[in-house]
């Protein structure tokens, strides 16, 4: 018996050594943890992410205080001071009193959430309100909130942070590890009924705030380009969003990326796009509530999405730039290969068009004439000549097979032929850029491989990544990926794209001074017929400058444009002709004018009343004039100098838009007696143009002695004065 009250002894104590060993140590983590939680409140405190700044050091997104309001009800011991609270916090932050006097009767509680992310001007009233009224019980907690100075600046490449400031689109997304630093935590003791004990329990540990990136983006570039697509887009009514890249094509930095219409990253869920607005609009009805949630979502998602990188398409003649590369430089056409073109050629038992076949074709020509025309059975004969195997060899070797890996989130990759499903009728469709599609990045970067000497280098959007204090944390080298073509073969392709725009289809990007290459582009949407007919096409140019030491890529890509008039050449390539005209100079890129340019010291005034914004620069520019639009209208009702009327090379016509627009006068100053230099600076910097007479403005001894029109006759802005020199240095 005694054995056997031993042996139960035992087996208790063993049973309860065991418990003890499983709750202390195999599950000791768990039970500390639970107790913790039920001692313990924790809050956290965000972060100040990182900035974005642009290339120069502009700031394009940054972090700001904001604060929390929190109340604690069992600070507040009267009546009166609960009714006090709520009626001055419902007038400052606008909200509900009443809901504010129900978290006020939680008297065990020290932490009622009442707002958050209230800016400074707001958090001041509410300091002075407790200040003035004496009131216990309101406390502000500070936070972080994200802000975009530009508003929709870049937004489809910046993105935007969610709710919590974590990053939910674009580069706030991909850098978020970088960005968003490490929260801190305010840690308090909770008493035995779970509420929240006095502020003098708690611990804070501070946040860690995040590093900050540089882009390559340059946020003049910027500027320059999303001008010239948020007027395309209008002018051109296009229907699928334009996107345009700008890119240093001998280190891949992309000096601007914009898709237009886009979204303000402050409010990114706003739609901006008015067409989009409208339709949304007719939809939101009571009967049609589910539809339209879904059609707003949707809406949201497409705005926020970055064209350039998430959007394949068929890059038609654009293409050829690679089909050409990849002839020359295996040697089976050269630029005096003579081609014949009637206007078609037929593949497999299917005639396929050149684009002017209504014209008759281009005739006879050679490599070179059939590069400048944009000829299409001259690309489909070089493609068949190459052969599935090498133009599937260069078609990988461009970056066209894979993603290119540029630093952004929701990067695609390409839809394309493989080799071992390419017949003949799939390879002659692909030598000129339909059939298969490309991202527009992933088309800037093989195009910059064939112009910048055969490298194919990786494209990037940051350039640097910094501390907290400013310090340089990493910095990013460019890459080559690859030498695809040699640096002969390059030069030849670039000169031959410079008579394209030049000689060729491509004379809409003209700029005098400069020295422009580039390729039109017009693709059929073939996946989109309807009743087996092309009701959609995409408009696109790719330019380059200087054509013989490009140090600047532009692509433009109008996503179904009305389809009056949608080639390439007419739509797109005005609009990268005037980002150059715009970017070139910026870059401290001098121009240099051929004799004949130079010749046109005084220039016809080119008509351009009715013409398109894009259409009239262009015009304006190929005369070697530059332009100044007023108004917000898109198409051109009056222009100064009128058409026909003498302008000085270099001179700046003025486009009017709109028939309300104030028509300021100008007062002509009087320059009699300065210098020619002085005289030019102070036509020029009061609006108007200045025509040059008699000894000219270099050399020294030339002083203005008569002007037309008088000094203090009020003109309109533009108004050409013309200005008479003379020497004056007496001659020994």
């Amino acid at each position: 018996m005694i054995i056997v009250l031993i042996c139960m002894i035992a087996i208790g104590f063993g049973i309860v050594l065991l418990n003890l060993f499983r709750l202390q140590v195999i599950d000791g983590d768990k039970w500390q943890s639970y107790a913790l939680s039920q001692q313990l409140r924790s809050s956290k405190i965000s972060a100040n992410r990182g900035t974005i700044y642009d290339a120069n050091g502009k700031i394009l997104a940054k972090s700001a205080s904001v604060w929390s309001v929190i109340v604690a009800p069992a600070e507040v011991k009267t009546q009166t001071q609960e009714n006090a609270i709520a009626d001055g916090l419902s007038k400052i932050l606008e909200i509900d009193g009443a809901k504010i006097l129900k978290k006020l009767q939680n008297k065990e509680s020290y932490h009622e959430i009442i707002k958050t992310k209230i800016e400074q001007p707001v958090a001041d009233e509410i300091y002075a309100f407790i200040a003035e009224n004496d009131v216990p019980g309101i406390h502000l907690v500070e936070d972080t909130k994200r802000y975009y100075p530009y508003g929709n600046f870049a937004a489809n490449v910046l993105g935007f942070t969610d709710y919590d400031n974590k990053g939910a689109y674009g580069l706030e997304s991909y850098y978020e590890k970088v960005l968003g630093g490490v929260p801190g935590r305010v840690v308090s003791l909770k008493n035995a009924a779970g509420t929240t004990m006095p502020l003098q329990y708690e611990q804070t540990y501070d946040a860690q705030d995040g590093n900050s990136i540089v882009l390559t983006i340059d946020e003049t570039v910027q500027h320059f380009l999303e001008k010239n697509l948020e007027t395309a887009v209008v002018e051109h009514k296009v229907k699928n969003r334009a996107v345009g890249i700008v890119m240093d094509p001998n280190t891949g930095a992309i000096l601007a990326m914009a898709t237009k219409p886009d979204f303000d990253p402050n409010n990114p869920r706003e739609i901006l796009d008015p067409q989009t607005k409208e339709e949304l609009e007719k939809l939101n009805t009571a009967e049609n509530k589910e539809a339209y949630a879904d059609a707003l979502q949707q809406a949201q998602y497409e705005s926020w999405k970055n064209k350039a990188i998430s959007d394949p398409y068929e890059p038609g003649s654009v293409f050829k730039i690679v089909t050409a590369s990849a002839g020359l430089e295996s040697g089976v056409v050269s630029a005096e290969t003579p081609f014949y073109c009637p206007g078609y050629i037929e593949v497999a038992g299917n005639v396929i068009d050149c684009w002017n076949r209504n014209k008759g074709g281009h005739g006879q020509i050679n490599f070179e004439q059939g590069v400048m025309g944009s000829c299409n059975p001259t690309f489909i004969t070089v493609g068949q000549w190459l052969g599935v195997d090498l133009f599937s060899d260069y078609f990988e070797n461009f970056g066209l097979t894979k993603a290119t890996g540029v630093d952004l989130p929701g990067e695609v990759g390409s839809i394309y032929h493989q080799r071992k499903d390419m017949g003949i009728s799939e390879l002659s469709s692909s030598a000129f850029g339909q059939t298969f599609k490309v991202t527009p990045l992933q088309m800037i970067t093989a195009a910059s491989a064939a112009v910048n000497g055969g490298k194919l280098m990786q494209p990037y959007v940051v350039k640097q990544i910094l501390d907290p204090n400013g310090n340089v944390v990493s910095t990013t080298e460019p890459v080559v990926k690859r030498q695809v073509i040699s640096e002969e073969i390059s030069k030849e392709v670039s000169l031959m794209l410079e008579k394209v725009v030049s000689e060729g289809s491509g004379k809409n990007a003209y700029i005098p001074g400069y020295r422009v290459g580039g390729k039109t582009g017009t693709s059929e949407k073939l996946d989109q017929k309807q009743n087996g007919e092309v009701r959609s096409r995409i408009s696109s140019f790719l330019g380059f400058a200087p054509a013989d030491n490009p140090q600047v890529v532009v692509l433009v890509v109008l996503d179904e444009p009305d389809l009056a008039n949608a080639y390439g050449s007419v739509v797109a390539a005005p609009v990268v002709g005037s980002i150059l005209n715009d970017v070139l100079p910026y870059l401290g890129i001098e121009p240099q004018y051929t004799a004949e340019e130079l010749e046109k010291v005084d220039i016809s005034t080119p008509y351009v009343i009715d013409y398109l914004i894009h259409d009239a620069e262009a015009s304006i520019r190929i005369a070697g004039l530059k332009s100044r639009v007023i108004g917000n209208g898109t198409t051109v009702i009056r222009q100064t100098p009128g058409a026909g009327e003498p302008t000085p090379r270099d001179g700046t016509v003025i486009l009017y838009t709109e028939e309300e627009t104030q028509q300021d006068l100008i007062v002509v100053p009087d320059v009699i007696g300065m210098a020619g230099q002085e005289a030019n600076r102070t036509i020029v910097n009061a609006g108007l143009n200045i025509s040059i007479s008699g000894t000219g403005i270099e050399g020294s001894g030339n002083v203005a002695v008569n002007q037309t029109p008088a000094a203090g006759t009020q003109v309109e802005l533009g108004t050409v004065v013309t200005v008479e020199f003379k020497n004056t240095e007496s001659v020994g």
